[in-house]
Order: C-alpha cells, then sequence, then structure tokens
C-alpha cells in the first residue's frame, strides 16, 4: 500500500510540476542568435578578434531575423522591442568597422558593447510579471 501512495504521489508531483516547465519560452531565434554571439564574443576576451571578423555579416542577419520574430509572452514586449533594435545596431556597427578595417581594440569595444546590450535583452527583459 505504501508503494502505491508513494507512486500516486510522484505522479502527481510530475502534473504539477510540467506546466512550470511549459510555460517557459523558447526563442529559437534567441538561441541562433547567442550562437554566433557566442562563438565571436569569447575569442575576443582573449584577444582574438578573427572570429568577429569572420562572423560579423552573420552577427547582422541573425539580429535583423530575430528582430523579426515573434516576441514571448513572457518578455517585456516594448522593453524587447527597444533593446532589439538597439542590438541590430551595434551588430551593424561591427559590420562597418570589419569592413573599414578598425583596429582589433575597436572591433573588441564594439563585440562587448553588442554582448551587453543582448544580455539587456536575456536578463533585463525577460520578467513574466512585465508583460506589455
Amino acid at each position: 500500500m505504501k508503494f502505491i501512495t508513494k507512486t500516486a504521489l510522484l505522479i502527481l508531483a510530475l502534473f504539477t510540476i510540467q506546466p512550470t516547465f511549459a510555460q517557459k519560452s523558447e526563442w529559437k531565434e534567441l538561441k541562433t542568435f547567442h550562437g554566433v554571439m557566442s562563438k565571436s564574443f569569447h575569442p575576443s576576451e582573449e584577444g582574438n578578434l578573427q572570429p568577429v571578423k569572420d562572423n560579423a555579416a552573420d552577427l547582422v542577419a541573425k539580429a535583423k531575423v530575430w528582430q523579426a520574430s515573434a516576441i514571448p509572452a513572457d518578455y517585456n514586449q516594448t522593453e524587447t522591442k527597444k533593446v532589439l533594435a538597439e542590438l541590430v545596431t551595434k551588430c551593424q556597427e561591427i559590420e562597418k568597422a570589419v569592413a573599414a578595417k578598425k583596429s582589433d581594440a575597436d572591433l573588441k569595444k564594439l563585440i562587448h558593447e553588442a554582448h551587453e546590450v543582448f544580455h539587456q535583452i536575456v536578463e533585463k527583459c525577460h520578467n513574466p510579471e512585465t508583460k506589455k
């Protein structure tokens, strides 16, 4: 009898927990952009700016696709739109700087700025209690 009770409680707990996980949004375009940002930004922290140069156009393209995508309900709609527009601008600045053969110091500054804007979306705009 104890086994049946424990099993029933476990099943009940699973049904209770699962809707919580289902409510978390899956934003495919965020993950896609993050993949390019990650492989560009992290090497720059070590002084390797070649990935920024190689991925500049892709950063712009992925940022624009992300900006055009539907914003999940658990993000602050108004703020997220604003910050995504800023992210696209930052990525375009990187692309222009690469085309102009700006210094590695300039590129490092720009990729760090774009990375900070990315984190604004991930950390500050994602707040289920401030939906707008």
